[in-house]
């Protein structure tokens, strides 16, 4: 006779979770509330309310920018709400997976990566736009994530200042390759031929 297998509830109220305790994937395909939240190495956090009109404005336009550079191409560009999960080995189990977060914009080229439930690996290139509830977060948390597990690129979109910092992992480090502005076209090392012009991007931004 099989072993009678008990399945976990799931969870519809983000209140009665702890701060503090460490979280795993598994436990994160329970959680049925509203709310978006992330895990980084175990610990939760939550994510920002619906974003300001500019947010959504820079990040849909610099995600069609891509996503018509790469048609026709191997590579795929996911918008938020994507979950990319990070693994500590390749065949981590769910429940010893500790970290999965939704990047804004993120572009995987391998497609082994890729499984019904979003990405399990490292994107070549992540885009996070910032807002003030997340801006620590993504500056600090999230550039030490993607950099530990080998994103390849790392843009950052400042839209108060209508700014776009590339960072590029050079031997397990991110370097800065500058601060681009509305006057810049953008190319990047990962998307050979891609020239996204910020006058397009933010030219609407008031």
């Amino acid at each position: 006779m099989a072993e009678y297998q008990h399945k976990e509830p799931k969870i519809d109220d983000i209140s009665v979770l702890e701060p503090e305790a460490t979280y795993s994937y598994a436990d994160y395909l329970r959680w049925s509330f509203e709310e978006r939240v992330e895990l980084i190495k175990g610990k939760l956090f939550r994510m920002s309310p619906a974003p300001k009109r500019s947010h959504q404005e820079i990040g849909g336009d610099i995600f069609v920018a891509i996503h018509t550079y790469l048609k026709k191409q191997e590579c795929r560009v996911y918008q938020a709400p994507f979950d990319v999960r990070f693994p500590n080995k390749p065949g981590d189990p769910d429940d010893q997976t500790f970290t999965v977060v939704q990047p804004d914009i993120c572009v995987i080229c391998d497609h082994t990566m890729l499984d019904d439930a979003g990405c399990k690996g490292a994107p070549d290139l992540i885009v996070e736009i910032l807002s003030p509830s997340t801006a620590s977060k993504d500056l600090n948390e999230k550039h030490q994530l993607y950099e530990e597990h080998g994103v390849k690129e790392y843009w950052v979109v400042y839209p108060g200042e209508a700014v776009l910092e590339i960072y590029e992992l050079q031997n397990g480090k991110y370097v800065s390759q500058g601060k681009f502005v509305k006057e810049d076209v953008v190319t990047s090392k990962v998307l050979p031929g891609l020239k996204l012009d910020l006058s397009e991007v933010f030219g609407g931004i008031e």
